[in-house]
């Protein structure tokens, strides 16, 4: 019995040498691994986090950037437009005031070129009358 309780506190102790090498030489090493993956990962993922909220904060002022410059070229273009339209209202209100001035030279000019055609017509007529008559009569007048 004595020799079997020996045998049992040896193998005991085999047992207990047995796990304090596999603690040092496989158990460690593989949880140490173990935990730095767990820490490359969670570095990984708080990575991955500052990025896309880096990125998200960038959308959003691209976007914010993006409206801004949407509404300032929105607003200067109803201010061209407004411009533009001024501008057209300014010459139409010319043109109506130097219309009644254009009118009356046109008439004035009018009435001058119909009295010279009626004065060439009335020439023109006379020479045209003696000519008819001339012939009519067969005679010289």
């Amino acid at each position: 019995m004595v020799n079997l309780d020996y045998t049992v506190l040896i193998q005991m102790g085999n047992f207990i040498l047995l796990i304090f090498l596999l603690n040092i030489l496989l158990y460690k090493p593989i949880l140490s691994i173990i935990d730095k993956r767990r820490k490359t990962l969670e570095d990984s993922d708080l990575e991955i986090k500052n990025l896309r909220e880096t990125v998200d904060r960038r959308m959003a002022e691209y976007e914010e950037k993006l409206r801004l410059a949407k509404q300032e070229a929105l607003e200067q273009k109803a201010e061209i437009v407004k411009e533009g339209a001024d501008r057209a209202k300014g010459i139409i209100d010319t043109v109506r005031n130097e219309l009644p001035a254009i009118m009356e030279q046109f008439q004035a000019k009018m009435g001058k070129e119909v009295g010279e055609a009626k004065d060439i017509l009335r020439s023109q007529s006379q020479k045209i009358s003696l000519e008819i008559a001339e012939k009519v009569l067969g005679r010289s007048i």
